[in-house]
């Protein structure tokens, strides 16, 4: 009899249909695309800086301006949307995304790069949510985890393949070609949706119940934001009074835009959403997550340029055992969340993720791309395990009408937690490189026998290779030793840095387990 019933349940249990499945696959290719292009500049800085003609410490504004776009346009998204339609408004930031792509690969300045790119997030960042938000509205509750896994390998595999991409692609056809990527994804995406998506009607009288302030003020307040988390570190932060200024405006207009959302009637960011209690654990986790994300994503690259002096396709190839291994993992943790606690599964993924931090804390000078290649492939076992479960959480609760701010929330934060995080995670590198040069120099004196001997040693080399000047070989030996130290210092510093990557993850995978049990099935529109 029970057989019977479950067979019955199984066939009355509603299916998305062929087509609403193409609109939400062909969302997906926008998402993947929007993520991946925050990271894909990462291993090709120093090309596009020489190309461009800037110099390194401005360089970073390249993958910062497309980032501010993608922060502000995201909880945009929702209210845009219901003005112009979905269908519209997703449809001409698909168009827009590639075009503004494009552009960047004629950028012969530094501004003219950073409007393009900043341009070009603010039409990306559209594509993100709207994704998310076709999950929870397309799909029935029994097909939202295949659906969320599906955006989870955007979310994850995007950073992670994005400079393996970018690095092959500027080593062997140029840096303009990394922009160029985008059309070909964007058409079939274009045509995909066009073909897919009901038409509705424009509600422009919508434009006159806007939360204006709201829009200005958070605007403001994480442009500003984002650019003092980019130029602190450069700008030893508060002792700078630009930095000083710049966090003035940031806090007051970010203060003012919370104060706002929660007095207005119809907020343009729906706060009061983080009072539910899986929504608020989850989106905490999702920050914490975002910080380890795009965290690991930026320090691995440096690392291996800045020590081990890779170029970007070398890069790239060491950063894809990162990705590779979630598109066969992604696939399989729907079915694992059908049998097991969509909590302890994410508490899981964040443990294994923060393991293969950990196995990175003790650098040294022989550790280059073959001694990455077991914690990669740990962190794409943890990485796969993470978003799906955790994005469960977080829209357990959530009515089908609040899909869409749930979304903006989420994705907005998360961003922003991978901001805050890379530009953290470069304080961090900074000031633990600045005191490992401190200890180290400290016993690094002519009083110890073994400097001398080592100093002796390396004028001999010199002074064996062509410098006949004795005087000038022991300077010379004096320069290689402080570069010797520097060197060491800063891969002590590395270390330091995986193990606050590894400790922010620790964090969120306890809070994790704080959240309620999500019951099967459970998501957007589940009650």
């Amino acid at each position: 009899m029970s057989t019977i019933a479950a067979t019955t349940l199984a066939i009355s249990q509603p299916r998305a249909s062929t087509r609403e499945w193409i609109a939400v696959l062909a969302g997906m290719i926008g998402a993947f695309m929007a993520i991946l292009n925050i990271q894909i500049t990462n291993a090709s800085l120093l090309d596009i800086e020489g190309g461009i003609g800037t110099g390194v410490d401005n360089g970073a504004w390249i993958s910062t301006s497309y980032l501010i776009g993608e922060i502000v346009v995201i909880p945009l998204t929702a209210y845009f949307s219901g003005v112009f339609s979905f269908r519209r408004y997703i449809l001409v930031n698909s168009v827009l995304f590639p075009l503004f792509s494009i552009a960047c690969a004629f950028a012969h300045d530094l501004g003219t790069m950073i409007v393009l790119r900043g341009l070009q997030g603010f039409a990306g960042g559209v594509l993100i949510p709207m994704a998310f938000t076709m999950v929870l509205t397309k799909l029935p509750k029994s097909q939202q985890p295949l659906g969320l896994a599906i955006f989870a390998l955007s979310v994850t595999f995007a950073p992670a393949i994005g400079p393996t991409i970018g690095g092959y692609l500027t080593e062997n056809y140029g840096w303009q070609t990394i922009f160029f990527i985008n059309a070909v994804p964007s058409a079939i995406m274009v045509v995909a949706l066009a073909l897919t998506l009901d038409k509705q009607p424009m509600q422009l009288g919508l434009l006159r119940e806007g939360d204006w302030a709201g829009i200005f003020t958070m605007a403001i307040g994480l442009s500003a934001l984002q650019t003092v988390l980019e130029e602190g570190n450069k700008e030893d932060w508060f002792s700078s009074p630009f930095i000083v200024k710049l966090s003035i405006v940031a806090f007051v207009f970010l203060a003012a835009f919370i104060w706002i959302e929660l007095t207005v009637k119809k907020p343009l960011v729906k706060l009061s959403l983080l009072r539910q209690r899986n929504f608020g654990i989850g989106v905490a986790v999702n920050v914490l997550v975002g910080v380890a994300l795009f965290g690991s994503v930026y320090i691995l690259p440096q690392y291996l340029g800045q020590v081990q002096r890779y170029n970007a396709e070398q890069i790239g190839n060491v950063l894809a055992w990162t990705g590779l291994p979630q598109l066969l993992l992604i696939p399989l943790v729907p079915m694992m969340m059908k049998r097991f606690d969509a909590r302890y599964i994410g508490f899981l993924g964040i443990s294994i993720f923060a393991i293969s931090c950990f196995m990175n804390v003790m650098l040294s000078a022989d550790t280059a791309g073959d001694q990455f290649w077991i914690p990669n492939i740990v962190r794409a076992i943890g990485q796969a395990l993470v978003l799906t479960p955790i994005t469960a959480i977080t829209t357990a609760g959530i009515a089908a009408a609040d899909a869409a701010a749930a979304s903006g929330l989420t994705n907005m934060l998360r961003n922003l937690g991978g901001a805050v995080g890379t530009a953290t995670l470069g304080t961090v590198l900074t000031k633990r490189e600045q005191f490992h040069s401190n200890i180290i120099g400290q016993s690094i004196t002519l009083g110890r026998d073994e400097v001398r001997n080592r100093l002796d040693q390396v004028t001999g080399y010199f002074m064996s290779h062509g410098v006949s000047d004795h005087a000038v070989a022991t300077q010379k030996a004096v320069v290689a030793l402080g570069q010797i130290v520097k060197r060491q210092a800063l891969i002590m510093g590395f270390s330091d840095t995986f193990a606050v990557i590894g400790t922010v993850l620790a964090i969120a995978a306890i809070a994790l387990l704080f959240a309620q049990k999500p019951r099967a099935g459970a998501g957007a529109g589940a009650h």
